[in-house]
């Protein structure tokens, strides 16, 4: 899936291409699941976002014109970077090791 930022730095030529091409597939998408040969049903609603994101590119693009304001060139994001578990906290080795001989402990008295 291509992100907004990637789609706004395509030129207005190229932007049309990928909506005519994207409008395309998602016809044939549409095809294949009203005859029972689509297997990959989210693959619909990806193509749809893509092209709800390119017609919004285009119509920042035509806004900004109209009213003569440059528009900021967006960064391509950079890959994300796995994130950490809710809740979750960094420990070493060493106190891991500590909670183990700890809970052994308790478990040796308990018995």
């Amino acid at each position: 899936m291509t992100k907004v930022a990637e789609f706004a730095a395509l030129d207005p030529d190229e932007l049309e291409s990928r909506l005519e091409e994207s409008r395309r597939e998602l016809l044939n998408l549409r095809f294949q699941l009203a005859t029972g040969q689509l297997d990959n049903f989210a693959r619909i609603n990806m193509i749809r976002r893509d092209v709800a994101r390119i017609l919004t590119v285009l119509r920042e693009r035509e806004i900004a014109e109209a009213e003569g304001i440059d528009l900021p060139i967006r960064p391509v994001p950079s890959p994300a970077r796995p994130r950490r578990a809710r809740g979750a906290v960094d420990v070493t080795d060493e106190e891991l090791d500590d909670a183990d001989e700890a809970f052994d402990d308790e478990v040796d008295e308990e018995s």
